[in-house]
């Protein structure tokens, strides 16, 4: 199965294009550049995987948690091109893409949406358990679940930022720092993409900001 994969959540863009678990092509872009740049380096990882949209099985999309501005723009350009190229299209977690290949037990995977704001999913012993807000908020609520079990405070984290990390080290965790295992995002969603099945239709594809974006009441 060939797949295009797409990611704006998690700080930059990119595009990946996976053929049976082989990467053909793939490319990041540093920052919010979707809008700019983002058609262009699709366009550009096709021609250099050698092929054309009648050559793809299915489209896959990072639906988020994650940047705002970058999931609006990457889900209405993988909705427009698969209504386009007519190709099923598959909504991607973040979480999902983070962990692509990576096993491991009492795993806490974060996603940083803007400054001072996390989403986070605790995967332990068969549970999950999501949450997005503040920091702190969040990290309460994570501590809250060991208080309640009595469990170690042991972690496995991804993807935390150093504010993250310093936040559990006070909370007296023990953490091991993972890293992501596939590289680029859009690279994990194009493999995924092929596990996965597809929406029903393109309005099930929806973005998961983890939040509201942040706004200001008219005076």
């Amino acid at each position: 199965m060939t797949t295009l994969g797409i990611d704006g959540a998690l700080g930059s863009f990119s595009c990946a294009v996976a053929e049976d678990g082989r990467t053909l092509a793939a490319l990041e872009l540093p920052g919010n550049i979707a809008l700019e740049q983002g058609l262009p380096a699709i366009a550009f990882v096709m021609q250099q995987a050698g092929l054309g949209s009648a050559e793809l099985d299915r489209i896959g999309v990072g639906i988020g948690p994650g940047s705002f501005t970058g999931l609006r723009i990457v889900v209405s350009y993988a909705k427009s091109l698969a209504q386009a190229w007519k190709k099923p299209l598959v909504g991607v977690s973040s979480f999902d893409s983070l962990e692509a290949n990576v096993a491991a037990l009492g795993l806490l995977t974060v996603v940083s949406a803007r400054p001072g704001v996390i989403s986070v999913r605790y995967r332990h012993a068969g549970t999950e358990h999501r949450r997005s807000g503040r920091t702190a908020d969040v990290l309460d609520a994570i501590e809250s679940l060991f208080i309640e079990s009595g469990e170690p405070k042991r972690l496995k984290v991804l993807g935390a930022p150093e504010d993250v990390l310093a936040g559990l080290g006070e909370r007296g965790f023990n953490v091991q720092i993972l890293e992501p295992l596939i590289s680029p995002a859009a690279l994990a969603v194009a493999q995924l993409a092929c596990e996965f099945a597809p929406a029903a239709s393109l309005h099930a594809i929806r973005a998961d900001y983890g939040e509201l974006p942040a706004a200001k009441l008219p005076r």
